[in-house]
């Protein structure tokens, strides 16, 4: 394949799967400002291997597994910092619009206790129910085992349960 004719297949993917991924990483990230970077990141390391990525079933799993190697990569290097605490506090500007039939207030304040969780916690409930990937998808992109997610799954609703219900932590 020539050089304009990958460069046109590519682009036709990213127009396709832009809002999609630009939400994953939104959703990984809480920042719309690091999201656009993540995504940004991710998708130039994708061109590069592009002859690779579009051969392979999905492609998005491929997208997704950067994206979140990048958020990991990125947020060991603020720890590597010893940025102030207050540094690391993500705010949230613009939650995902929630479906029809739920509350905004209600879906604004789920997404402020998701936003709480430590990150794995948060990428694996992400993953899971936002992106509605598999155990056993989730853990070959994050990495991890199935035990893992299931852990970190576990865990992030036990927290956010606690959380939800106003029960001092």
């Amino acid at each position: 394949m020539d050089d304009s004719a990958r460069t046109a297949d590519f682009t036709d993917y990213v127009k396709a799967r832009e809002q999609t991924l630009a939400r994953l990483a939104y959703l990984l990230t809480g920042d719309r400002d690091a999201a656009e970077d993540l995504l940004q990141n991710a998708l130039a390391k994708c061109y590069r291997n592009w002859e690779r990525v579009r051969g392979v079933e999905q492609p998005d799993a491929y997208v997704r597994r950067i994206m979140v190697n990048e958020r990991n990569s990125r947020w060991r290097r603020i720890v590597r910092r010893k940025e102030s605490a207050g540094s690391h506090v993500l705010e949230v500007h613009d939650p995902p619009a929630p479906p029809a039939a739920v509350d905004p207030a209600e879906s604004l304040d789920l997404w402020r206790h998701v936003q709480a969780l430590p990150r794995q916690q948060r990428a694996v409930l992400v993953l899971r129910y936002y992106e509605d990937l598999t155990e056993a998808q989730t853990a070959e992109i994050l990495g991890c085992s199935l035990g893992t997610v299931k852990s970190h799954t576990s865990r992030a609703l036990a927290a956010m349960r606690l959380r939800m219900s106003g029960a001092p932590a």
